[in-house]
């Protein structure tokens, strides 16, 4: 009998805990450690976050799901790794904290699945966060507070008043560009459906060098029959709804009203708002590790931002010689064998747009994104390759290196069969590949953009078929990542 443990129930972790119970036989145990005890299927959180769902739609209780499908669930919080065991253990464990009883518990384990995800840090630019003086949509709980304070705003905007709004992302180092873009669209949307939309200043702020970069370096994508570039799909996007724009930015503080903030030039200036929603910067959980005789190795496994180091070129070397190669395939860490870490969880070799910074050595440039369908894609091909390990198959790896991924975002606002409309991105590969894609890095046969109500379906289908094959219903392992 194997024991896979699990850490984190979020996209990369639930579907590597789900597809390992599939592959593998009852006797070998499969456990689950999260502090969440919902699931939340986070790419709806947006329409939360304008009134257009509500919580229980977009969450779910995990237990009752992991019990059925025999996998052990362990309400708490992992803080520790021993890879090597200890002088009185033998086996590698992680060390755990109970949510409820505050107390530490020891998981042995054969093989290891990194998939805590990201810490929110909201600490990282003064000010900001729910708990603060901007919003966030990370979490149903953040959605919800943000539609509260955007709901009694539009009630303001109801009675004659004028109100500013920004949203976009609260540091210069900040991913998750596409969220912010979407929540974006949905507000402007939600706001003319409200009657308001006139008395309405919205900007969106970015630490992107262009719209439409997106963490990605931007791209050429097809559409309406011609290549353009992303900037120019974004700009007309923004311009034909009157939506303005601040562009190289990084946010140093957030008052109650006010974002101040700095450009890639090096100047300072300030931004009034009347709501902000801002997404903040993402770091490790903060998960230490230990040697057999208890000497710290967490920088062994990994980087000093908390990723977890797994088979990517990590060494340096000048942004002209990034390559498409540097990209982890396996995820698997390449100390530790029995070690794997998927989604947000894994360390990037590098970004993928070029850092730049102020001349005052201030980086603004967005890091790489790596959520909802590349993280999916990376819990299946881990736990393929678990699978095949623990069964003896003399095969390689299964693969899922961002280099060959591809990647969908739809804006899509509203939730009505016929009321919504979309802006609809696809992009493959992820990271751009110049040796295989000469001209453009990328396969222009699966990099296009679409406006319209079919995007609009396609996002609002996904929304109920992702959320039937988290609570692994009849067949769900049929649904594509």
């Amino acid at each position: 009998m194997s024991k896979i443990v699990v850490l984190g129930s979020g996209i990369s972790g639930h579907t590597a805990a789900c597809f390992l119970r599939k592959y593998l036989a009852k006797n070998h145990q499969i456990t689950v450690i999260s502090p969440a005890k919902k699931y939340n299927w986070i790419p709806s959180n947006v329409w939360v976050g304008v009134g257009d769902m509500k919580p229980e739609q977009v969450l779910f209780d995990l237990e009752p799901i992991y019990k059925k499908a025999n996998i052990e669930y362990i309400n708490a919080k992992a803080t520790k790794i021993y890879p090597e065991g200890s002088n009185n253990i033998a086996s590698p464990f992680v060390v755990v904290e109970e949510i409820a009883s505050k107390s530490e518990k020891i998981i042995e384990y054969d093989y290891l699945i990194n998939a805590t995800g990201p810490k929110l840090n909201f600490d990282a630019t003064e000010g900001l966060g729910p708990s603060k003086n901007s919003q966030s949509i990370c979490s149903a709980t953040h959605a919800v507070q943000a539609w509260e304070n955007l709901s009694s705003q539009i009630k303001e905007m109801k009675a004659g008043k004028n109100k500013t709004i920004v949203i976009g992302i609260g540091h210069g180092m900040a991913t998750c560009q596409g969220a912010a873009f979407e929540y974006l669209f949905n507000v402007e949307s939600k706001l003319k459906r409200e009657g308001v939309r006139e008395r309405a200043k919205i900007i969106y702020m970015t630490n992107e060098y262009e719209l439409g970069d997106f963490g990605m370096g931007g791209m050429h994508l097809k559409y309406g029959g011609y290549i353009v570039h992303s900037k120019t799909f974004t700009e007309s996007l923004f311009a034909e709804r009157e939506i303005f724009w601040i562009k190289r930015a990084h946010p140093i503080k957030i008052d109650k009203n006010k974002i101040e903030y700095e450009t890639l030039d090096g100047a300072f200036h300030e931004q009034e708002f009347d709501f902000a929603m801002l997404i903040p910067p993402f770091a490790g959980v903060g998960l230490k590790a230990f040697n057999k005789n208890g000497e710290d190795i967490t920088s062994s496994l990994f980087l000093p931002n908390g990723f977890m180091k797994v088979d990517g070129n990590y060494n340096p070397k000048p942004y002209s010689e990034w390559d498409a190669e540097d990209w982890p395939k396996t995820l698997q860490n390449p100390t530790y064998k029995n070690i794997f870490a998927i989604g947000i969880a894994f360390a990037p070799p590098h970004p993928i747009s070029k850092p730049m910074q102020t001349p005052n050595k201030t980086t603004i440039s967005p890091t790489a994104p790596r959520t909802g369908m590349p993280s999916a894609m990376m819990g299946k091909a881990v736990a393929q390759s678990i699978a095949n390990l623990i069964k003896g198959k003399n095969k390689p790896l299964h693969t899922a290196s961002m280099a060959k991924l591809g990647a969908a975002c739809v804006a899509s606002t509203g939730t009505g069969l016929f009321s919504g409309t979309a802006v609809s991105i696809t992009v493959y590969p992820i990271v751009p590949d110049f040796k295989r894609f000469p001209e453009y890095g990328r396969d222009l046969k699966y990099t296009f953009g679409e406006i319209g109500l079919a995007g609009h379906w396609i996002k609002l289908l996904l929304h109920y078929a992702f959320i039937y094959k988290a609570k692994q219903k009849p067949f769900w392992y049929i649904i594509p990542e």
